[in-house]
């Protein structure tokens, strides 16, 4: 049975970006990268604008996804996070 899915649309406010802003993306990467490693992260996209990021998580639910994108270290810099519950078709 599939399980369903969360999507989150991170979008980051380009106004507060920090000087060291490559050095929260080195460390956002690892926390996704954790992620991904057990299982509950499914996808994730850059956004071609370079302004956020779309995030596909499974097998939680959206509580949860919302508990785990507080944790981002770019989550202080966003403009705002959109959630999505889904339901996979194929």
């Amino acid at each position: 049975m599939e399980q369903n899915r969360i999507q989150a649309i991170l979008t980051l406010d380009m106004e507060k970006i920090p000087s060291n802003f490559q050095e929260i993306i080195k460390h956002e990467q690892e926390v996704v990268a954790k992620w991904k490693a057990e299982g509950i992260l499914e996808n994730l996209f850059l956004r071609h604008s370079k302004n956020g990021a779309v995030l596909i998580f499974k097998g939680i639910d959206e509580q949860k996804a919302k508990e785990l994108m507080e944790t981002l270290p770019l989550y202080p810099l966003q403009k705002s996070v959109e959630y999505f519950s889904l339901i996979k078709q194929f």
